[in-house]
């Protein structure tokens, strides 16, 4: 049976954890020569390098991510154990890493990961954001990250086979300022033409819908910017910059929040999210509990 060495898994976390062995030796009171030796050992036994030089910095590879993780988890439970026999012990906190890409709202984000927050264990909740799907390929692959919530499924032709869950759609709604509202409510969709308008960046999915749908109705806005960050483009459309498009599920929330007004609410100009899983079969508890209150939400308004 092989036997791993405890003392040298905990230099490679504290290293990884403080980001190089400089300031490791500081963290541990031990010499800088002494730290190195140990990593290199565990390397040796695992038969796999954990760090990667990039200049001057230490960057964990793919395999050092799944070993952080791993160390991480192990010296929590030795925590733990220790609290637990000093008569501090609680519940075993879920760990749920979720990957958030950045075309999707935050406010839509949190809804969709509340239920797992209501479990009756307690959740260490963990979130990471990428720009795209593709970005959090490495760490579905490895179970780094439990799900990803995106705003399209994962396509065909990825290195990872990944599995799609339709967490909740809506339809689409325009906003703009009380002055611009006014003046495009009456004639919409049609006072969109020629109307500023703020668009998300090509990434998003809701982009290329946007753009089909301006061709089916006829109408051409003028773009006056590309912005992904959802919060920066409610804050320009409230400066009366120009209409933005949102989930109709946030309107209630986007009026009240941005002091903006509806222009005009499109059902059929559907935006999807979805929970994106290495996972054939759900297991983990919290992603479990995610799709199932997806499954019975109401498709009204966000809750507040």
């Amino acid at each position: 049976m092989e036997w791993l060495n405890y003392h040298h898994l905990l230099y490679f976390w504290v290293v990884a954890k403080e980001g190089s062995i400089a300031r490791a030796t500081e963290e541990l009171g031990l010499a800088h020569p002494t730290i190195s030796a140990q990593v290199h050992r565990l390397e040796g036994a695992l038969g796999e390098k954990l760090f990667r030089r990039e200049g001057r910095a230490l960057v964990l590879t793919d395999v050092g991510r799944l070993a952080f993780r791993y160390a991480d988890e192990i010296f929590g439970l030795g925590r733990e154990f220790v609290g637990a026999v000093k008569g501090r012990g609680i519940g075993r906190p879920i760990r749920l890493v979720v990957g958030i890409t950045n075309v999707v709202p935050k406010a839509v984000a949190y809804q969709l990961i509340e239920p797992a927050l209501g479990l009756s264990q307690p959740v260490q909740l963990i979130c990471r954001e990428d720009r795209s799907l593709e970005g959090f390929l490495g760490d579905l692959a490895v179970h780094n990250v439990d799900i990803v919530v995106a705003d399209a499924p994962a396509g065909p032709g990825l290195a990872v086979r990944l599995q799609s869950h339709l967490l909740r759609e809506c339809g689409t709604s325009f906003f703009g300022s009380r002055s611009l509202a006014s003046s495009l409510r009456r004639r919409f969709p049609m006072s969109l033409d020629g109307a500023p308008c703020l668009l998300p960046g090509r990434d998003a999915m809701l982009r290329r819908s946007l753009e089909r749908w301006f061709e089916s109705q006829n109408v051409r806005p003028r773009i006056v910017a590309e912005i992904d960050d959802h919060s920066l483009a409610k804050v320009c459309g409230q400066r009366g910059l120009g209409v933005f498009a949102s989930p109709s599920m946030m309107e209630e929330d986007v009026r009240k929040r941005y002091d903006v007004q509806v222009i005009g609410r499109v059902d059929g100009l559907l935006q999807r999210f979805y929970a994106v899983s290495a996972e054939r079969r759900l297991s983990h508890p919290a992603v479990v509990a995610i799709c199932q209150a997806a499954a019975t939400a109401p498709r009204g308004s966000l809750r507040r």
